[in-house]
């Protein structure tokens, strides 16, 4: 018999800031290292955090059932990679606001339809931001794409049907934009 109801978590107590740490500003990301206690054991710990804004992916489908992609050099991997449109959230906006802008920014792309399919923490380890997903529908080109400065960006358009094996194959390996796959398909799972 399986039961519907969220499993009772085991109670964890929070572990005490002794320190914040000097902060180091990189533009898209604040360091820093804080001592904190185990509230276990009582013993100190360096733990890094990296402040972001949150994030947004978009999985964009035009009219004719093709997924609108980027191919973007990564500095992470010093190599290309095939993604879904996405960026940050600007402070004060709106996630889906931000979505509907880095799809027309990086693509050109305007979407008929936008559907939040949920949200994610991309490495509650040492990251306090969220990366929220959305499906846009019924997408046209309206435009060449205004990048940001500092991006490179080739838009690509792939069969819907080919997400699978683009990731099978290791084509797409961003985990948020596996992630975004995975929410799409089980929100329409759920659905039927």
């Amino acid at each position: 018999m399986s039961s519907t109801s969220e499993p009772k978590a085991p109670s964890l107590k929070p572990w005490l800031r002794l320190r914040r740490g000097l902060e180091h500003d990189f533009g898209v990301v604040k360091v820093r290292e804080d001592r904190v206690v185990d509230p276990r054991t009582q013993l100190e710990h360096p733990r890094v955090r990296m402040e972001c804004a949150d994030w947004v992916n978009v999985i964009a489908v035009t009219k004719q059932d093709e997924l609108v992609m980027v191919r973007q050099f990564r500095f992470g991997i010093d190599a290309p990679t095939l993604e879904v449109p996405g960026g940050c959230v600007d402070p004060g906006e709106e996630p889906a606001v931000a979505a509907a802008r880095e799809l027309e920014e990086e693509t050109g792309y305007r979407a008929g339809r936008l559907e939040l399919l949920g949200a994610v923490h991309p490495n509650p380890a040492f990251q306090p931001n969220r990366c929220h997903t959305f499906l846009a529908l019924d997408c046209e080109r309206v435009s060449g794409g205004h990048p940001d400065d500092g991006e490179d960006i080739a838009v690509e358009l792939h069969p819907r049907a080919d997400v699978p094996r683009l990731i099978l194959e290791g084509h797409i390996t961003h985990s948020l934009v596996v992630v975004a796959f995975f929410m799409e398909r089980l929100r329409a799972e759920a659905r039927r």
